[in-house]
């Protein structure tokens, strides 16, 4: 273990989106902080931002203007996390979100008091807010039904063009094209494609093979593996040579957009001076007697001892090993903090796998007052500089609901600023020897 502790005045644990969200959100304003977490999460994520797409769940309802589905939480739904927060607060939110990524190359289009449909990698739609630069044309697209070509790779695994075009024929003019990217036999992987998609020389290729498939086709759709670092670049080339619009396509995960988005947010960190313990994990928290904590993190043993004003967590629910299960019901990791759960084991799902109301299990987690403290069985706050955000919070669906991203966003920067208000005026800077 390292013998000068690192000290801060917030520990994020947790490194997936609510996590490195509030990293973003802290460190500009003078918090010093650290994120520990297994920052690979990111790499699962599709890319798309969600804000709220389905309200309410049970009977499936698409919503068009999220917003008003928000305002409607007072009193639907008056313990999920957005009916504690103003939507006012909510845009600030992802403003700043999509600034900061942004300001690192990655850049978002999305209509401002409304959801879009975009293509999934099976040829359905999903509903969702913002979206990657790259896919954005295929809103156009395919709200005006033009014809496209849908492409894929021989040998590419998770995204097959004749499904898609089997899913949409229907209803969309679509032709397809398989083509191939190597001589070599073999399976390929996004990362590996979207690596080969930054040299000139191969799109050119990619360019010769699809223009024989161009004939009476207004736009091309490609899996989103066109590049990580400059993804504009590389499509914007591609639009030239082919001489119409290039759209990308999800993939499944792990997924390039994932890739890009965890890339942008570890620059972004970097450059605002946030202490990176990723790939590792707090394996001991205590709450000292004088105010603070200290943490233990490491890989399998400790390794570092980090003492800072506040923690929040944002360790998310069970892939995210924020919570865990064992025969006597639902635990918190890291402080061992009580969990909202259904009273026993036999009601935490239904019988019917796909009831309407989804299962009690998925609204589990850790209820907070309105400052985002995590609560007590006494319904207080459990220690006064702990805050929670994102998925470990309970009353919330969010997966079923499509709001993951927009109440890890909002609700990471309401703790933060909670965390601004309420902590000891005093900076530290991160401070301590890491050997």
């Amino acid at each position: 273990m390292n013998k000068n502790p690192i000290s801060c005045d917030l520990l994020i644990i947790g490194a997936g989106v609510a996590g490195t969200a509030a990293a973003l959100f802290s460190a500009p304003k003078g918090i010093s902080t650290a994120v520990v977490g297994i920052a690979s999460q990111l790499r699962f994520a599709s890319g798309l931002l969600d804000l709220l797409g389905v309200h309410p769940v049970t009977g499936k309802s698409i919503r068009t203007d999220p917003w008003a589905a928000i305002r409607s939480m007072d009193s639907a739904m008056p313990k999920h996390p957005y009916a504690r927060i103003h939507t006012d607060v909510i845009r600030s939110a992802f403003a700043e979100y999509m600034a900061a990524l942004a300001e690192a190359g990655l850049h978002y289009r999305f209509h401002p008091n409304e959801n879009t449909m975009v293509m999934t990698s099976v040829g359905t739609f999903k509903t969702t807010y913002a979206v990657p630069a790259g896919m954005w044309p295929a809103v156009a697209v395919f709200s005006e039904k033009r014809p496209c070509l849908i492409v894929d790779f021989e040998g590419f695994k998770g995204f097959s063009a004749n499904h898609c075009s089997c899913s949409m024929a229907k209803h969309h003019p679509i032709k397809t094209a398989r083509i191939s990217i190597s001589s070599l036999p073999g399976d390929f992987y996004p990362e590996s494609i979207a690596r080969e998609f930054e040299s000139a020389e191969f799109r050119s290729h990619v360019v010769r093979s699809i223009r024989p498939h161009l004939d009476g086709i207004a736009a091309v759709g490609l899996p989103a593996v066109l590049g990580v670092a400059e993804s504009e670049k590389v499509r914007m080339d591609l639009e030239q040579q082919l001489a119409v619009p290039v759209f990308e396509i999800p993939t499944l995960p792990p997924s390039v957009p994932g890739l890009r988005l965890e890339t942008a947010l570890e620059k972004q960190m970097s450059k605002w001076g946030v202490l990176s313990l990723l790939q590792q994990k707090v394996l001991s928290a205590q709450y000292l007697p004088g105010g603070g904590f200290q943490c233990r993190i490491g890989r399998s043993e400790p390794e570092i001892t980090v003492h800072s004003q506040g923690v929040l967590l944002a360790t998310g629910r069970f892939f995210g090993k924020g919570l865990a299960a064992d025969r006597k019901g639902l635990r918190e990791t890291v402080l061992n903090l009580p969990v909202f759960q259904p009273e026993s084991r036999n009601r935490w799902h239904h019988q019917d796998l796909f009831h309407p109301e989804g299962h009690p299990i998925n609204q589990a987690g850790l209820e907070v007052d309105n400052d985002f403290h995590p609560l007590g069985t006494n319904g207080k706050p459990v220690y006064p500089m702990l805050f929670a955000a994102g998925g470990i919070l309970a009353h919330q669906d969010w997966m079923r609901m499509k709001c993951g991203t927009g109440m890890s966003l909002a609700t990471a920067y309401t703790a933060v600023n909670s965390f601004l208000k309420l902590r000891p005026r005093k900076n530290t800077v991160p401070t301590g020897d890491m050997q």
